[in-house]
């Protein structure tokens, strides 16, 4: 085999001359060799069905390469195929060009395809790794990646999890994320990592297009009860390989070209944080966050209040709903996130956001809004816009035009959410919801009229649930909308909250924009994002990608101290949810007055647990008595003095002491207890109660 090499201090990058294939990658600085069986190296893989047959792939390491160019002092090549032959198709008119280069820790790989054949290019997987390994004396190796404010973690090794159904492929396999958000632009980077370094893969650019992340383990399992890797280099005969690729549907027409985004590969050492950090350095040179309303700033907590279902509850008619404010300025609470307001009700109706006339009238709920506000509390209008009520006439009269159309001229619809009855819990009468396409201009203007209904009630802001979640959409195929076949649904979701920007401009300067779940890039445009992280093991991803940004999280439980010390450890703004957002601030008093507390504290220290920078674990150690490591804890860097200082939670239901150090020139003196006032020495360790938190500076 003729070997190019692409080489520098930090990476070797060797490939086949006569196909372009991948065939060896090097991490210098660690000596992993992410790539090293020639034999099994990759280039590119396209799928361009025939009438028939609709899995035809064209297979990049079976391309002759027609010219390359080695360039920048062996820093770039540059390969090109004039035409590519498919596996049942033939020849095909279709010149691909990739160009990979090397920037020193990274690798870009950028492709681009002019076609003048016949057939649609449907997807293209590049990069396109043949057998990524582990790293030496790594005993595990997983796929990391952003999911709904926190981490999505699956294992590669010693098992690899199989996230679709096993009867459709012929290895076992993983199109990722395994959540509503498929890819690019939610999902911009992956790390495949060991504990102690790993691969980061990720976009580099700012770009729209649909990238999905691949991985699949050849020729399948050793031992399938638990879905075992073989750990030999063969079994049976056959090479044990584990690829990974980057996944582009650019759906390019006959007489189309288009470059396609380029992707990134870094090796990293160390933990996800500093795999994240690769992430954050690059976003961070180009993406800058909005100005937040002055209120929002700083420490504070809402309460969520549901009025009304799809079941008809009609919990509170708007001429009384003015007692609420009463009760949040009460009890300290900033603001009121109010849902179930609309026709309909929660989930029923969309996306309409008129009030509901059995709640009282559009007069009447203004009213209460603003006796709400001159008790000094903000409140916040749960909208919709993602999606339309199936059973709505508006829908099956009109919207349906404007609804995500699949490759067959049918709306997709997603399967919706059940309240209260049995006959709901069972989904016999569950509300369909359809996801509209954002690619139509008509769409915006319908969801800009609703919104305007929104501004003239008088509100402080919107929570937008499922704030373009498009589930389960990722490609709009209806041509009527005004935009090409295969239009990525995530690509104008900031242009769209811009647009309700420019509304909300000249009636409130400061009002609020938050979303459900919103993920990274979407921080382009919105204040605040709103999450459940009901988990002891919740990784705190969209805090160490954001530090400074408002993120809120639910509190629902009866004396939820637990919940209360997380949003402590990664600042997150609590959102008191009594009876599941159903109930009253009265309702839990232990949970208030926990949280009251915890509050307080980070307003005395805000400087290191509020303005302070976030940094997960990192700079610091935690250690049992019994010598393991405590889990959870986070550090902050003091806003002013640059010290730091550590939060750490007790989750458990028995005490625990711990020893905490910092690394660097930093040591820490004193420590307090959230429901304790006095500051003690670190004499002796940290005694941590059942269910509580300290601080540490």
């Amino acid at each position: 085999m003729d070997i190019i090499n692409l080489e520098n201090e930090s990476l070797r990058l060797e490939f086949s001359r006569e196909t372009g294939a991948m065939v060896g990658f090097t991490a210098k600085e660690t000596g992993w060799e992410v790539l090293n069986r020639r034999h099994l190296g990759l280039s590119f893989q396209l799928l361009i069905p025939l009438p028939g047959r609709r899995n035809n792939p064209v297979y990049g390491e079976e391309q002759q390469v027609s010219s390359l160019v080695i360039a920048d002092d062996r820093q770039q090549v540059i390969f090109t195929w004039d035409r590519v032959n498919s596996a049942y198709g033939g020849e095909h008119k279709i010149r691909i060009t990739q160009s990979v280069t090397l920037s020193g820790p990274r690798a870009t790989f950028a492709l681009a395809i002019d076609n003048q054949s016949n057939g649609v290019v449907e997807t293209v997987r590049c990069p396109y790794f043949g057998d990524v390994q582990r790293p030496p004396a790594a005993d595990c190796f997983e796929v990391f990646h952003y999911g709904y404010a926190t981490a999505e973690q699956r294992q590669l090794y010693p098992s690899f999890a199989n996230t679709l159904g096993y009867y459709g492929f012929d290895y076992p396999v993983q199109y990722g994320p395994d959540s509503w958000r498929s890819g690019a632009p939610a999902v911009p980077y992956v790390l495949l990592r060991s504990a102690d370094q790993g691969l980061y893969a990720g976009l580099s650019e700012p770009s729209a297009e649909l990238v999905a992340w691949h991985n699949e383990l050849r020729p399948g399992y050793d031992s399938a009860i638990d879905s075992r890797v073989p750990t030999s280099p063969s079994i049976s005969g056959l090479d044990v390989a584990a690829r990974f690729a980057a996944i582009h549907l650019p759906y390019i027409q006959p007489g189309e070209s288009r470059a396609l985004t380029p992707i990134a590969v870094q090796p990293y050492q160390g933990g996800w944080q500093q795999g994240v950090d690769v992430y954050r350095s690059w976003r961070d040179s180009w993406m800058k966050t909005p100005e937040i309303p002055e209120w929002a700033r700083h420490p504070h907590a809402w309460w969520q209040l549901h009025i009304n279902s799809p079941e008809d509850e009609l919990r509170i008619p708007f001429k009384e709903l003015g007692k609420i404010g009463e009760e949040a300025a009460r009890h300290g609470v900033k603001a009121i996130q109010l849902v179930g307001w609309n026709d309909g009700g929660q989930d029923q109706g969309n996306p309409s956001h008129s009030p509901d006339p059995r709640l009282g009238s559009f007069e009447e709920l203004k009213a209460a809004i603003a006796h709400i506000q001159s008790c000094g509390v903000k409140l916040i209008i749960f909208a919709k816009f993602t999606w339309a009520d199936r059973a709505s006439e508006w829908f099956r009269e009109d919207l349906h035009r404007l609804a995500v159309k699949d490759p067959y001229g049918d709306y997709y619809h997603y399967n919706g959410y059940q309240y209260h009855t049995a006959t709901q819990a069972l989904n016999i009468n569950t509300k369909r919801l359809i996801p509209m396409c954002f690619g139509s201009d008509e769409y915006f203007e319908v969801s800009a009229r609703e919104f305007q209904k929104v501004l003239d009630l008088g509100a402080d802001g919107i929570l937008y649930d499922e704030n373009q979640h498009h589930s389960p959409t990722l490609l709009c195929f209806d041509e009527n909308h005004g935009h090409r076949s295969g239009f990525p649904v995530y690509s104008r979701d900031n242009e769209f909250q811009q647009r309700l920007e420019q509304m909300s401009r000249e009636v409130n300067p400061d009002f609020l924009f938050a979303g459900e779940g919103i993920y990274d890039w979407q921080f382009e445009a919105y204040h605040l994002s709103y999450h459940r992280s009901w988990d002891k093991r919740h990784v705190p991803l969209s805090r160490y990608m954001l530090p400074h940004m408002p993120l809120m999280t639910a509190i629902s439980g009866f004396n939820d101290r637990n919940m209360i010390n997380q949003c402590l450890l990664y600042r997150y703004i609590m959102s008191y949810e009594p009876y599941n957002f159903k109930g009253h601030l009265d309702d839990f008093p232990l949970t208030m007055d926990y949280g009251k507390k915890m509050d307080a504290l980070r307003v005395e220290l805000r400087d290191y647990f509020w303005d302070g920078e976030y940094r997960d674990t990192v700079g610091a150690t935690v250690i049992a008595t019994n010598g393991s490591p405590h889990h959870p804890y986070a550090v902050f860097i003091s806003k002013t003095g640059g010290a730091p200082g550590l939060a750490i939670a007790n989750y458990e239901d028995e005490p625990v002491r711990v020893d905490a150090s910092l690394d660097g020139e930093h040591s820490l003196s004193r420590y307090r207890a959230v429901d304790d006032e006095n500051w003690h020495s670190l004499d002796g360790g940290i005694p941590i109660p059942a269910r509580s938190a300290v601080v540490v500076i």
